[in-house]
């Protein structure tokens, strides 16, 4: 294990696994526990940087597969990197590409070498191996990249998930050999299927491999809420205290709080953003779905105790019109809305586990709901 590490942890709670800390990257510090927006294409869809500055967004995520796809990391690395591409000046997260090569399916094969696919765009073929991976991430100068690794499907017999977690610890040893701009972290992903011992396993490997920070990776992929959070619940004990850790993919506003409970310091999903163009909207009293007739002549904000952009100037009469409208407007002004409000519950849930009453806050965002 390194001694360095980027993690600072400020404080612990006393009745739980929760703690309140930050990350540290060459773009500044990133207050934890937080949750990062998806940017899977070099742009958070639907919002522009200003309005992420304004929820006090300090690191996104950007897509390895699909930049390399389109538009290529030798284009951006001309542009100087993600950061001047996209104009944002926070920091930037890059996932590995494991989870869209796995999600290909019939598309990729996975072999000791690397992973062998065709393009969704045009069919054409292309291959990226762990060394590529990290070559990749390192050209979109991204502050956090991530190790290739393959995910495991669920369900999945033991043999299977035992060969693909051990792949992924051979091709964790080979990104960081690759790993030559040390500026960037470097993360290692914990596989391990729905396997506690597994899991444990994994976590011991990666760490003794040595890691700028450690993710859970392989939840959230059609398991029951209670599976994600019992696996999480037997991996946070194994991953160091030092270090961030971070829980992928994940999720709904309750699979934060519960994340949280359980350890996890970051967190991503392109719920709130692929929600809000659906026309589902979370609020502090449950979600609001705003093609419903219900809110046809509703003159109130969409939810009065937000302070977002959107609540603060727009009636739910209006947001509906605009969405039964199919405006591109809506897209805007919801997914401001879904992003400020998963950024306002991380700000709450730091500050609750500051004052050592995390328990209380979550008895109350559950109350919250059930009041509804």
């Amino acid at each position: 294990m390194q001694n360095n590490t980027p993690y600072t942890l400020h404080c612990s709670s006393s009745e739980c696994a929760a703690r309140r800390g930050q990350v540290t990257t060459r773009q500044g510090t990133i207050q934890t526990p937080v949750f990062m927006p998806v940017g899977t294409q070099a742009t958070v869809k639907a919002v522009t940087p200003e309005n992420l500055y304004e929820m006090n967004a300090e690191i996104i995520l950007g897509n390895t597969y699909h930049l390399f796809i389109r538009p290529g990391h030798k284009l951006i690395e001309r542009f100087g990197g993600l950061h001047n591409f996209m104009n944002w000046k926070g920091s930037i997260l890059t996932d590995s590409g494991g989870f869209q090569i796995f999600s290909l399916k019939d598309l990729a094969t996975i072999t000791e070498e690397g992973a062998a696919f065709r393009s969704h765009l045009d069919g054409s073929k292309l291959f990226l191996s762990p060394e590529d991976a990290v070559q990749v991430q390192q050209s979109l100068g991204s502050d956090i990249m991530m190790c290739l690794d393959t995910c495991i499907p669920y369900p999945a017999t033991k043999d299977e998930v035992i060969n693909s977690t051990n792949l992924t610890t051979r091709w964790a040893k080979r990104c960081r050999d690759a790993h030559t701009k040390r500026e960037q972290l470097l993360f290692g992903i914990i596989q391990g299927g729905m396997h506690e011992e597994l899991r444990k396993m994994h976590a011991e490997q990666l760490i003794d491999i040595g890691f700028d920070g450690y993710a859970i990776g392989g939840l959230s992929v059609g398991e029951e809420p209670q599976v994600m959070y019992d696996m999480t619940e037997a991996t946070t004990p194994h991953m160091p205290k030092e270090y961030a850790r971070y829980l992928m993919g994940v999720g709904t506003p309750q699979d934060l709080i519960e994340g949280v409970w359980r350890g996890i310091d970051m967190f991503d999903c392109v719920m709130p953003t692929r929600n809000a163009r659906n026309g589902y909207l979370f609020t502090s009293t449950g979600r609001v779905v705003i093609k419903n007739s219900r809110y046809r002549d509703d003159m109130l904000p969409l939810d009065e105790n937000c302070t977002c952009y959107t609540c603060r100037n727009y009636s739910r009469a209006y947001l509906r019109h605009l969405f039964v409208s199919r405006e591109i407007l809506s897209y805007h002004l919801n997914t401001i809305h879904n992003l400020h409000y998963y950024l306002n519950l991380m700000a709450g849930v730091r500050k609750s586990i500051e004052e050592d009453n995390f328990a209380q806050f979550r008895k109350d965002f559950y109350g919250r709901l059930e009041c509804k």
